[in-house]
């Protein structure tokens, strides 16, 4: 059974989730005074251009789906996860809070013990304490064994597997440049199995399943669908199931993506069919593409980072160049939302926790300090002002995980640190220390290939701003007493082991991303 195939049925079971859902209230009538549904659906490795809305014209039609959520909800252009990596960014997501605050500055491994820190408070624990209803379909990599796993930390039900999709073997080589580690013909392993989960078969890497069932709660509900597209390895449909030809790279990606693009067409259609007025659907990315894997990554779209490119190395997934970090982005409220709309509001993925709190009449625990903010008058109400400030982690390209080392000052954006990831080809670029920080004007300037002078006025003028911010944020994390540390120690005994007697079913490989 492919990944891919794999994760559509998972569609289908989310279909029947929210179906059955509806279906427990027959006289069910939605009224304004009733609390939002939420469907958060995030991508992996996707690329901003990758989006047919970001680019019309410049791409085959391969996402008509998430087209339809920006024409009839809105679209924002300027949204940013707040790391470039999974791990990070999924854990700000869920904290409103910088990696250097939540402890989750790099990917936990398959053999890691531990994972998003038992001391940080989830957005599902939040709305799962308040009466929602809280379920995840997919790709969780914040800890699989005991308390750090999804229905340990506020979901009462989840499906999917505990990390990426290419952090095991891979049993036919190709869609996924390099390759990953090759499978044994055999089983592998007879460590213990710390989690239930459905062992699946899959076509390229055999991966743990794990599936939960709990009680039903009542609506509202949140549900968080995390996909393993546009993560490598690629698994596209079969030919017949596509309008792409299969012939090269390119079109396996784009095949890939319009895999991706129907399931999220399902969830949509299953939304619609029951409470379509009082349900918000957020789609957005944990991160841009990983440039390493030439024609199996997605398109950054104008964000190619010029300056850093023509100096060596990749400037996507991995780094804090615009590639990176700025994923498209739709919201789709029917009632609540404007059709055909666009901001260009500074945001983050960690707005969506006290945005989703806000809408739900819910506030923060006031024991810890947030790096989210409340975008609901962005979403509902046309307003263009967003985040004064954005500052972006490092998270890869170097080892100083979870360093802010850039600043986003309005349309100017400061680099501390420049550094690349491995380019395609394996280039890497030199990391380098800049101070005064290097200002690109993004105005006018999306590659971010020229950085303003350091001697003209405007330079001056952002330099201020951004040293005073930076300073500031630093000085409020050294002060804030509710930062946590992950634990990143790794055991072989922690590796979710499959059925030994299952050749199909082995134990995870080295620790992908």
């Amino acid at each position: 059974m492919m990944v891919g195939i794999t994760l559509l049925l998972t569609g289908v079971l989310v279909s029947g989730i929210l179906l059955h859902k509806a279906n427990q209230n027959t006289a069910y009538v939605s009224t304004p005074s009733e609390r939002p549904n939420f469907i958060i659906i995030l991508a992996d490795d996707i690329g901003w251009g990758d989006l047919g809305a970001n680019q019309p014209g410049q791409r085959a039609n391969n996402t008509p789906n998430i087209d339809l959520l920006a024409l009839q909800g809105l679209r924002l252009t300027d949204f940013h996860s707040p790391a470039s990596t999974c791990s990070p960014s999924r854990a700000a997501i869920l904290t409103a809070r910088y990696g250097v605050r939540n402890g989750v500055t790099h990917n936990f491994a398959v053999r890691s013990v531990a994972g998003l820190p038992l001391s940080e408070v989830a957005l599902p624990r939040l709305l799962q304490e308040s009466g929602y209803y809280t379920a995840m379909i997919g790709k969780w990599h914040l800890g699989h064994c005991g308390p750090y796993a999804p229905t340990s930390r506020g979901f009462d039900y989840y499906l999917g597997i505990p990390y990426s999709n290419d952090m095991g073997c891979t049993d036919v080589p190709g869609s996924d440049l390099p390759p990953s580690q090759p499978c044994s013909a055999g089983p592998q392993g007879d460590g213990p199995n710390p989690l239930p989960y459905l062992c699946v078969t899959v076509r390229i890497c055999p991966v743990p399943f794990f599936i939960f069932f709990a009680r039903q709660r009542k609506q509202p509900y949140l549900l968080y669908v995390a996909l393993a597209h546009m993560h490598v390895p690629l698994a596209p449909p079969p030919a017949s199931f596509s309008t792409n030809e299969l012939d090269g790279g390119r079109d396996v990606y784009a095949a890939s993506l319009q895999e991706m693009d129907d399931l999220v067409g399902a969830l949509k259609r299953a939304s619609d069919e029951t409470n379509r007025d009082n349900t918000l659907i957020w789609f957005t990315g944990d991160n841009g593409p990983w440039e390493k894997k030439c024609q199996y990554a997605g398109s950054v779209g104008p964000y190619t980072g010029t300056w850093q490119t023509s100096r060596g190395g990749g400037s996507a997934k991995q780094t804090t160049w615009e590639g990176g970090h700025r994923v498209p982005t739709v919201a789709y409220w029917p009632s609540r939302i404007p059709a055909n709309t666009s901001s260009h509001a500074l945001l983050s993925g960690m707005d969506i926790f006290p945005t989703l709190l806000s809408m739900a009449g819910l506030k923060p625990p006031v024991d810890r300090r947030y790096d989210g903010i409340d975008a609901t008058d962005v979403l509902l109400n046309g307003d263009q002002t967003g985040r004064e400030f954005l500052f972006h982690p490092n998270s890869g390209a170097s080892g100083l995980f979870g360093d802010l080392q850039t600043v986003r000052a309005g349309k100017h954006k400061a680099f501390y640190i420049t550094g690349s990831a491995e380019a395609c080809g394996g280039g890497r670029g030199t990391q380098l220390l800049h101070d005064p920080p290097l200002i690109f004007d993004l105005g006018v300037d999306q590659a971010e290939a020229t950085p303003l002078d350091a001697g003209a006025p405007e330079y001056q003028e952002v330099l201020g701003k951004v040293t005073k911010a930076r300073e500031e944020l630093l000085w409020d994390i050294a002060t804030d007493q509710s930062v946590s540390t992950a634990d990143y120690t790794q055991d072989q005994s922690a590796a979710p082991c499959c059925d030994p007697q299952r050749a199909s079913c082995r134990c995870p490989g080295p620790a992908g991303g």
